[in-house]
């Protein structure tokens, strides 16, 4: 094999992780005493804060095996239960892009990169959203084993080696979970709006807030600035009509706000790691 796997748990036995899976953990934390890497799993999406809590007691664990020159990993949100551990602190990690919100809240100390299919950090490694388990495992399978048996391993799993930005495949949303009813309102013109709106100062007049007070709230809540916020939702709109329309590359960038193509080009290439047409390419309903 290439690789001795065992599953450690908190007891033996079978351990029920939600209301469909279960495993079979068969060493404890205080039997684990010959590992190299520990990979943590993903939690339970809906519960993140509850899981980091259920998951305190593996904490110290964590922390007392990384010393002794164990390698950690998490795969999607487990990244939660590493960062529980203070282990993450001043360095870069990635998870499932569509918890970056909540995880920077909960992590203030560590630097998200939630693009990021996997990082490395000596010996500290993350993945990002589901099947981005593949490539870290491939990863790992490299740089401990060589490249030709993770070519090989890749062929047999039918999985990509290279490692992909998850930029194509996120949704922005917004931060609304806050109590700012200015900028709530503001978010509301943006999203409405965000084909007409010319500069800050358009937004700040429509929530009667001086220009300089508004960008500093609207930073505070949003964890965006009015104009990052303003290009993110334009661009989510240039996606849904990349997916959905005929519309050719000029006539949409006209309909969500921009009129410079080199411009709007770049700044797409920025958001999602593609270019337009290759946006289209993989995402349209209209292409095979």
């Amino acid at each position: 094999p290439l690789f001795d796997i065992q599953l450690v748990g908190k007891q033996k036995g079978h351990i029920q992780l939600d209301e469909m899976v279960w495993v079979e953990c068969n060493k404890t934390i205080d039997e684990a005493n010959d590992l190299d890497v520990l990979l943590i799993p993903a939690v339970q999406n809906h519960l993140l804060m509850q899981a980091v809590e259920d998951n305190a007691h593996f904490v110290p664990w964590l922390q007392k095996i990384h010393a002794k020159n164990v390698e950690l990993g998490s795969l999607c949100i487990g990244a939660f239960v590493l960062a529980s551990s203070g282990l993450l602190d001043g360095k870069k990690c990635s998870t499932h892009w569509s918890a970056a919100e909540l995880f920077n809240q909960m992590f203030p100390k560590v630097e998200l990169i939630p693009q990021y299919t996997i990082t490395d950090y000596n010996g500290i490694y993350t993945s990002g959203g589901a099947f981005s388990f593949q490539n870290l495992i491939l990863y790992l399978v490299e740089k401990y084993q060589g490249k030709e048996i993770a070519i090989w391993l890749a062929k047999m799993l039918v999985a990509d080696m290279n490692k992909p930005s998850q930029l194509p495949f996120t949704i922005f949303n917004g931060v609304h979970h806050h109590d700012d009813a200015a900028i709530l309102k503001a978010q509301k013109h943006i999203e409405e709006q965000f084909a007409t709106i010319g500069n800050v100062g358009d937004i700040a007049d429509q929530v009667l807030v001086p220009q300089r007070t508004f960008v500093r709230r609207f930073k505070k809540a949003t964890h965006n600035t009015p104009i990052g916020y303003l290009q993110k939702v334009r661009i989510e709109a240039t996606k849904k009509q990349l997916e959905n329309s005929n519309k050719t590359v000029n006539e949409i960038m006209y309909d969500v706000g921009y009129s410079d193509i080199k411009s709007f080009r770049n700044l797409f290439k920025k958001h999602t790691g593609l270019s337009p047409q290759a946006y289209r390419k993989k995402f349209s309903i209209y292409m095979n």
